[in-house]
């Protein structure tokens, strides 16, 4: 206890002032992953209903995308393939019905959904992690499938359970055809990351059973239970859509988002203190092994449940899976859609996800939250959104580093230069000389201070613009006449590894004549 008391009294006294420390103030952190989901199957979040215009469309995606911008998110989880189908033009499997109305339909010529939501949010400093489901081809029995789709190709590929097809996992081609589906995408676009959600086999439906034992009679791979088979299946997915990925991009990030439980404690020593449903028993996704495997870059596990949830604490799971990263990052996905619901009391209580936003903090292995789902945060949950935009995400910040896919940084940038202009302060500055690996720079931020405040990268509050295209000017419009101000410009690279400032440069805003 002495102990304690003494280390509490240093860290107020001695520590914020150790050389190059973060400041031990409740600023948030300079790097954080800070995503959100934008669910696209039945038009959960965009677009708002199929068929509308492609500038409806366009226009929808953007006030998204402003909306979380000025929230404080870094990493947008785009839904681009919900159902075997496609929200983006260069696919070998049709058009989703939810753009256009019908399977198949595509819109207009020359628009790519995925291609205009990458470049929007990389213009305002927002990662593209592209989202995909991987088994499941339809959401009810009632699905018209287009003649390109694959269950119309290769019905054999297919179980049905609770009314909707299933890719069946345990079948060879068909995990070879979903790791070239999302190959499509690593190969085709300049997404940030390849992502999944917690389908992989099908959530228990009572009287439903599961239509494989022919491809476990044909397919066994040593496996005497079908369990422990179904599990490998999904294993043998990851394992090779990791390899494959950074195969073509090393610097593509692959995540999983699975249900928040491994293993019940009671299932297995090594499970969490929980008694709910279990990934790895009822989902046969042995999500834990991916990560100690280092099988995906980043795990989700959805906590979508309060401190006070008897059978499955939010406290207990996001310490769980603190103690199993494995030095690959965690991100807990959070449930804004339950904000104010029936679900449990305590989300009635809106300091319950800020409370779970200041505990995500308290744990250096976790590195964000993910939120469900967008239109949440300007609904239901609109409070949540507040609260981010004004206290725990006021400042921007940048993704959290994966140093095992790259650790290199750019060099700084070149020929920094400042011009006070009638419409603001010009800020103009060269491509950094190639790093060691062969890397320039994919983005950069822009640092601004006032007159007497420290210099230094540290801070997220001096952060004025964070990009991730590789422009080379710009123009600070919020400078005020008659002060000094200095400008530190950075590079980054694709992983968000970020250069030595160039600068400070200084310059003093005018006092405009009468």
């Amino acid at each position: 206890m002495l102990k304690n008391l003494l280390y509490a009294l240093l860290s107020l006294t001695v520590l914020p002032y150790i050389l190059n420390a973060q400041p031990l103030t409740k600023i948030a952190p300079k790097r954080e992953f800070r995503g959100v989901w934008v669910a696209t199957v039945t038009n959960i979040d965009w677009p708002s209903r199929p068929g509308l215009t492609i500038d409806q469309q366009k226009q929808e995606l953007i006030g998204i995308l402003e909306r979380h911008k000025s929230q404080g998110m870094n990493a947008i989880i785009l839904q681009v393939r919900p159902a075997g189908d496609a929200f983006y033009a260069k696919s070998r499997e049709p058009w989703s019905q939810w753009l256009m109305g019908k399977q198949g339909l595509a819109p207009a010529p020359g628009y790519d959904p995925l291609a205009f939501a990458i470049k929007e949010a990389h213009f305002r400093g927002m990662e593209l992690h592209a989202w995909f489901n991987p088994y499941r081809a339809s959401m009810s029995s009632s699905t018209v499938f287009h003649e390109d789709h694959a269950f119309k190709k290769h019905p054999d590929w297919f179980f049905t359970y609770g009314g909707k097809k299933q890719f069946d996992p345990g079948i060879p081609e068909v995990r070879e055809y979903i790791v070239q589906v999302i190959l499509d995408v690593v190969k085709g676009y300049d997404v940030d990351g390849i992502h999944f959600d917690d389908y992989f086999y099908p959530y228990k439906i009572e009287g439903q059973t599961i239509n494989d034992a022919a491809t476990f009679s044909k397919y066994p791979n040593n496996f005497t239970d079908v369990r422990d088979w179904r599990r490998n299946n999904v294993d043998q997915l990851i394992k090779q859509l990791d390899d494959s990925i950074h195969h073509y991009k090393k610097w593509v990030k692959f995540g999983v988002s699975p249900f928040g439980i491994w293993r019940n404690k009671y299932e297995d020593p090594e499970g969490s203190a929980t008694s709910g449903l279990s990934n790895y028993a009822e989902l046969f996704a042995d999500s834990r092994k991916w990560v100690k495997e280092g099988w995906v870059d980043y795990i989700n596990p959805q906590i979508y449940f309060t401190f006070t949830r008897r059978v499955a604490p939010f406290g207990t799971l996001l310490d769980w899976w603190s103690n199993n990263s494995y030095g690959r990052h965690v991100y807990i996905g959070q449930g804004a859609y339950l904000v104010n619901s029936r679900a449990e009391a305590a989300w009635k209580n809106l300091t319950e996800i800020p409370r779970q936003i200041r505990y995500i903090r308290e744990h250096n292995r976790i590195q964000g939250s993910v939120f469900f789902s967008s239109k949440s945060l300007s609904t239901v949950a609109r409070s949540v959104g507040d609260s981010l935009k004004n206290d725990f995400y006021k400042y921007p910040a940048l993704p959290p580093q994966m140093p095992w896919l790259d650790e290199t940084p750019p060099n700084e940038p070149q020929s920094l230069t400042a011009d006070a202009l009638k419409d603001g302060v010009h800020l103009k500055w060269q491509n950094p000389l190639k790093a060691k690996d062969g890397e320039t720079a994919s983005g950069f931020v822009i640092y601004r201070f006032t007159e007497g405040e420290k210099i230094g990268v540290l801070d997220p509050k001096n952060i004025l613009k964070i990009s991730f295209e590789d422009y080379l000017t710009f123009i600070d419009t919020s400078a005020e006449a008659g002060k000094r101000y200095s400008y530190l410009v950075t590079a980054l690279d694709r992983l968000k590894n970020e250069s030595e400032p160039s600068g400070p440069i200084g310059v003093e805003i005018p006092i405009a004549k009468e």
